[in-house]
């Protein structure tokens, strides 16, 4: 008799432990685990997004299956709550998509796209194979899931600040620097950072990087440095740099370690590089900003005001430049969209003939949409591009071509009108 009971809960057991005749039901979209998908579900995903909220069990959170949780899924809650979808898409999901496998590359020359160059075409090679020049260990202050846009999955980070350290440069990283971070779906990755450093002596340092990785586990940057051409940091502007790049999500920390690299050989071959790749149709991000042919203004889409804060000067740098810098502090967009103006990003001037600006920000619109905003161009010719989410109602506006007006002086910042373009 005894056997029969032991057998009978060896065999409910071993019932129990297989994945192949028992699963457990995951209530997808109860956020906070109550056991129901409501508003408080719907609050909690939008602090998520925000940075303000950690889901302790991202798989409830992922309603398309796509392996990550995004603005998307928080599009997908709403539909659900309102009663437009009865069920998410990811239990309509039958055949899971593979994942990508991994490709080991950190001993390898990484060879980047030849869409994202990163000023390395010819190949990047491991940073720490050169000599530490500084590291810059950053907070962040809010990170932003915009989710699928069409160039892929994108997220932003917002620098909070930080500190630099170096044998020969030490200083701080000014709040509201920008790192865009574009996830491909083939486990590739290209980021681009827009950062300003303030040296102890009271010297400001322009920052842009491009990046790139085969796989999240080696992600590197190069960094592109601006520096006084007077002064002890000239240096700067005349070396050749790769960088680690390396995100805590849920410290919400980012660390930069900056190596010459002008001493280490690059001679790639099949045994000693990997080249990211990308799937065949993904459209290409752009370096720089678009110019306009031909084109005119139209109708008036929005107006902008747009708060600033005071000039963060560089100076006469490399490549016969001048680079000044105005950090953006926030304001408001009215219009075809209404739209708050979060405070990150700036305007990075270039004061050499012709003067122009590549102003980089971030719009919340009034419905929780988080818009990438780029407005470039010599003065007279300013052409703002967006990024967002490919299956918001806004999408259209990664498409569309739109033209702007040059800023106009205000009380404590500038007005600017964009207009849709014609030809």
């Amino acid at each position: 008799m005894k056997k029969s009971w032991v057998f009978i809960v060896v065999f409910v057991l071993t019932l129990l432990s297989s994945k192949s005749m028992f699963s457990f039901a995951i209530q997808y979209g109860d956020i906070n685990s109550d056991g129901s998908v409501n508003s408080l579900d719907f609050g909690l995903y939008r602090l998520y997004l925000l940075g303000s909220y950690e889901i302790k069990n991202t798989t409830v959170a992922d309603l398309n299956g796509d392996g990550s949780v995004d603005s998307i899924d928080f599009g997908a809650l709403r539909k659900y709550l309102l009663g437009f979808i009865s069920s998410f898409p990811v239990e309509e999901i039958v055949v899971p998509t593979p994942t990508p496998p991994v490709q080991q590359s950190e001993n390898m020359i990484l060879i980047p796209h030849n869409s994202w160059t990163c000023g390395m075409p010819a190949g990047i090679p491991q940073p720490e194979k050169g000599v530490l020049v500084f590291e810059a260990n950053m907070k962040l202050d809010t990170i932003y899931n915009l989710g699928k846009t069409q160039y892929g999955q994108r997220k932003v980070f917002v620098v909070q600040g930080g500190t630099i350290t170096g044998p020969k440069f030490t200083g701080n990283v000014m709040s509201g620097g920008l790192d865009f971070q574009l996830d491909i779906s083939n486990g590739s990755m290209e980021i681009e950072q827009l950062l300003v450093f303030k040296t102890n002596d009271g010297n400001y340092v322009y920052f842009r990087s491009a990046g790139t990785a085969a796989n999240q586990n080696d992600v590197r940057i190069v960094p592109d440095i601006e520096a006084p051409n007077n002064g002890s940091y000239n240096w700067l502007n005349s070396g050749k740099y790769a960088a680690r790049r390396v995100v805590d999500t849920a410290a919400k920390t980012m660390k930069i370690s900056v190596y010459d690299i002008s001493s280490v050989a690059v001679n790639p071959d099949s045994t000693n590089s990997i080249t990211v790749t990308k799937p065949e149709g993904v459209q290409s991000q752009s370096w720089d900003y678009r110019k306009a042919y031909s084109e005119r203004k139209g109708n008036v889409f929005i107006t902008e005001l747009v708060n600033l804060g005071g000039s963060q000067s560089v100076g006469a740098t490399k490549n016969n430049g001048n680079r000044n810098i105005i950090p953006i502090t926030g304001g408001n967009v009215t219009g075809s969209i209404n739209a708050r103006i979060i405070p990150a990003g700036a305007d990075y001037q270039n004061l050499s003939h012709p003067m122009s600006i590549d102003a980089r920000y971030l719009w919340e619109t009034d419905d929780g949409e988080i818009i990438i905003v780029r407005n470039g161009g010599a003065f007279g010719s300013l052409v703002p591009t967006f990024e967002v989410r490919a299956d918001s109602k806004y999408a259209y506006l990664n498409n569309k071509l739109y033209l702007s007006s040059d800023p106009a002086m205000g009380a404590g910042g500038v007005t600017i009108t964009f207009y849709e373009s014609e030809k």
